[in-house]
């Protein structure tokens, strides 16, 4: 796993995010998402504001994003609640960095089923590339972090980079991946077995196959 801390609150630090504030594109999605909630809830939208105020982060810095501890700080004032409380939810989920990543943040599930299906190799890979486990490259291109599961075991070995998974992996099917993302291209998501649809069995599904050609991809309505 990787080591969770957060950044050192030094005067660098203050300098540069010490003014963050929501542009009006996030803070009407900030906004949104607090209305959704019913009087006197309002708090329960911290990880929204958070993954909001972390993408604004990326945005400024062309990286995947983080959370400095002054933009919890906002997040906090924001939503009229103790900052210890948002730093408690900020440092409990993994989809939250504490710390600066690189434009792509790879994260490679090293549990179990991946394991069994050849994670290794996969870490091998990145590493192969320049990557080290908890550091981003000097170009500012890659951080790497092993995770626990993501939920994907029935198409181990995975990684998530930013916000897709790339299931079915091989070396040279990860190779491929990141090869596209250097580019500046957006490699397909998902599986990456030729012919496999989603996650059913090989040889194709074996039930409700009448649903298959109705599946699609939803993220772009969320």
């Amino acid at each position: 796993m990787s080591d969770r801390h957060l950044a050192p609150d030094t005067p660098e630090l203050r300098e540069r995010w010490g003014k963050f504030a929501f542009n009006p594109e996030w803070d009407a999605k900030a906004k949104a998402a607090i209305a959704r909630y019913p009087e006197g809830r309002q708090k329960s939208a911290v990880m929204a504001l958070l993954d909001y105020a972390q993408r604004q982060v990326g945005e400024e810095t062309e990286t995947q994003g983080w959370l400095p501890i002054p933009v919890m700080e906002y997040v906090a004032d924001y939503l009229d609640m103790p900052v210890l409380r948002v730093v408690e939810v900020a440092s409990f989920y993994m989809m939250y960095n504490l710390v600066p990543v690189g434009k792509f943040h790879v994260q490679v599930c090293g549990t179990t089923p991946c394991m069994l299906r050849g994670s290794d190799d996969i870490m091998a890979t990145c590493k192969a590339r320049g990557m080290s486990l908890g550091h981003t490259t000097d170009d500012g291109m890659w951080t790497l972090t092993e995770v626990e599961c993501m939920g994907n075991c029935a198409t181990a070995p995975m990684v998530q980079i930013n916000d897709d998974n790339f299931e079915d992996l091989t070396s040279e099917r990860l190779e491929s991946v990141l090869d596209a993302l250097a580019r500046g291209e957006q490699p397909k998501a998902g599986t990456q077995e030729p012919g496999r649809h989603t996650s059913e069995p090989g040889g194709g599904p074996t039930t409700l196959k009448d649903m298959v050609s109705e599946n699609r991809d939803y993220r772009g309505e969320w």
